[in-house]
């Protein structure tokens, strides 16, 4: 059933680990900046819905918070 092999594991092309940084770092970057502008994008949301800041305050903070964000990370 279960093959047993004797030889390397890697039987393909070398590892590109340049690139293969590249894709974590960016991988990384897209997961923190994304993560941190939904839990604004909900915290905003729940200004401009459940509190008498209307609208335009909820995406004036949105825009602050999220550049706040961007220079502190």
């Amino acid at each position: 059933m279960s093959e047993h092999h004797s030889g390397p594991v890697e039987v393909g092309a070398s590892m590109d680990y340049a690139e293969h940084d590249k894709t974590y770092n960016g991988f990384l970057f897209a997961a923190k900046y994304g993560t941190m502008a939904v839990v604004i994008l909900m915290l905003c949301m729940a200004v401009g819905f459940f509190t008498t800041a209307g609208f335009v305050f909820s995406v004036l903070l949105f825009v602050v918070l999220n550049a706040l964000g961007f220079y502190l990370l």
